[in-house]
């Protein structure tokens, strides 16, 4: 993966995707509202919360490249997390109060091959009930607001993929029992909940004290700068290459790229493809001066535009009165 700088320091930046690594106690919009001056331009938008008591992944994308985030928030996610079992909270994490506490004998009744076996079930495709405090709407209002406001919220299972749920140390803490996890997870899948529906399975309830999420998709935390060390000019992954890494690429000619850009179909049997294509057969069409055509739909014969990606123009500046998506 190749970052290349755009602008010059003090000036407005063009398009691309940041990774960032936020820390703990800010809100991901504040993330956003510090790119946003950093980069020049109102056009900041993220691919995907964290809570504030979460570190970790934060994906930005900036002017134009706003477009690839809705394909990034469906990716896949990987969560280091700590699981405190003993204890339930109102909001199946350490910021809420306390509700009920296992008794010492309680907890030294859970046997390894108890918790290996409440793991192995809430492995592979389940069924999972966000926490009420999540960003989920109810008659339009979010669930957390809702909680906060003293409704009482029943959200409704949903179908989630646990790819992975590997339990890496347990500690004896304070009467409680801490379990440091890794967990790999398809979108939509909330780690609060495993924590409490594990704790819930073993008869002595729980909550998560800590959450960090590693990776997003092919984008590792390992690449991301920390917030205040974030130099958007250097850090900043053009759009060719940040599509190039969620497709297969395909390298145009200058007339596939117009005729592409202008709307028309081309013959699929004439295109350069790297990669293989993907269920949603798109590929990144990129053009022979690197430039981001878009997303090039593949199917039978032909080959279509499915996401045009112009380029930014002077309007994507900190004049641009574009929102956060």
């Amino acid at each position: 993966m190749v970052r290349r700088p755009f602008g010059t320091k003090g000036s407005p930046v063009h398009s691309g995707i940041l990774l960032v690594d936020k820390p703990q106690s800010i809100t991901s919009h504040d993330v956003v509202a510090r790119t946003r001056k950093l980069a020049g331009t109102r056009r900041v938008g993220h691919a995907g919360t964290l809570d504030p008591m979460a570190t970790g992944l934060l994906i930005l994308g900036i002017n134009s490249s706003t477009r690839l985030l809705t394909y990034l928030v469906g990716q896949d996610k990987e969560y280091l997390a700590t699981i405190r079992l003993g204890l339930t909270t109102t909001t199946d994490d350490a910021e809420g109060e306390a509700v009920d506490k296992a008794t010492a004998d309680a907890l030294a009744n859970v046997s390894a091959s108890a918790l290996d076996a409440a793991v192995a079930e809430l492995t592979g495709d389940i069924s999972q009930v966000p926490s009420s405090v999540s960003a989920i709407k109810v008659d339009g209002k979010r669930a957390y607001a809702l909680v906060r406001a003293g409704e009482t919220v029943e959200l409704k299972s949903r179908p989630v993929t646990v790819s992975r749920f590997d339990v890496l140390e347990t500690r004896h803490v304070d009467g409680f029992v801490d379990l440091d996890v890794r967990v790999e997870c398809s979108s939509g899948t909330y780690i609060r909940a495993l924590a409490r529906d594990l704790g819930a399975a073993l008869g002595v309830g729980g909550h998560l004290t800590r959450l960090r999420r590693t990776r997003i998709g092919p984008f590792s935390v390992d690449n991301a700068p920390t917030l205040e060390d974030l130099r958007v000019e250097e850090s900043l992954i053009g759009p060719a290459d940040a599509a190039s890494t969620l497709f297969p690429r395909l390298e145009l000619t200058e007339q596939q790229a117009i005729d592409l850009g202008h709307g028309k179909k081309i013959a699929a049997d004439q295109l350069t493809l790297t990669g293989t294509l993907g269920a949603d057969h798109l590929a990144a069409g990129v053009a022979p001066d690197g430039r981001l055509v878009g997303l090039v739909s593949i199917g039978g014969d032909t080959a279509k535009s499915a996401v045009n990606f112009p380029a930014d123009t002077p309007a994507d500046s900190a004049n641009d009165k574009g929102t956060n998506r």
